[in-house]
């Protein structure tokens, strides 16, 4: 409606409140599993700076991001919970979600789980991906290019 009537600020606004709101959903959810659906820290009770700082047990980790640069494979995650069936979220040619104020990724419970970052990646490793995922080396070279040495 802000975009229709051209009002910039207000558009901008409501998509950076929209953006926030997913990526608390998802934070909350996240200190759900750890205390009551999985349980693994019930007794929980963490500050806000121990949050931020990630003091927590486990790693919520997201296809896109620095330890699983590879975007495509959020449509293993659309297919395996039939995504766009059940909630009509889609993945753009680019991967991107639409809407674009979501979240997508994956729970690691495991005590010692840590974010990490993977490091830029030779020829060599490259190729190896391409054919272990079964797409060209031109592809997987798109797909990882922020990643390629």
């Amino acid at each position: 409606r802000f975009e229709a009537a051209h009002d910039d600020h207000r558009a901008i606004m409501v998509k950076v409140l929209a953006d926030r709101l997913a990526e608390a959903c998802a934070e909350w959810l996240h200190a759900k599993v750890r205390r009551e659906l999985w349980g693994y820290a019930p007794g929980e009770d963490l500050s806000y700076e121990d949050i931020l700082r990630e003091r927590y047990q486990g790693i919520r980790p997201a296809a896109g991001y620095p330890a699983c640069p590879d975007h495509s494979e959020k449509q293993t995650i659309w297919r395996l919970l039939r995504v766009e069936e059940t909630i009509g979220m889609r993945l753009t040619e680019s991967f991107a979600m639409w809407p674009p104020s979501a979240v997508a990724g994956t729970y690691f419970g495991h005590p010692e789980a840590k974010y990490f970052t993977v490091a830029p990646i030779g020829r060599d490793q490259l190729e190896d991906y391409a054919r272990r995922k079964g797409i060209s080396l031109e592809e997987a070279e798109a797909l990882l290019a922020t990643i390629l040495a």
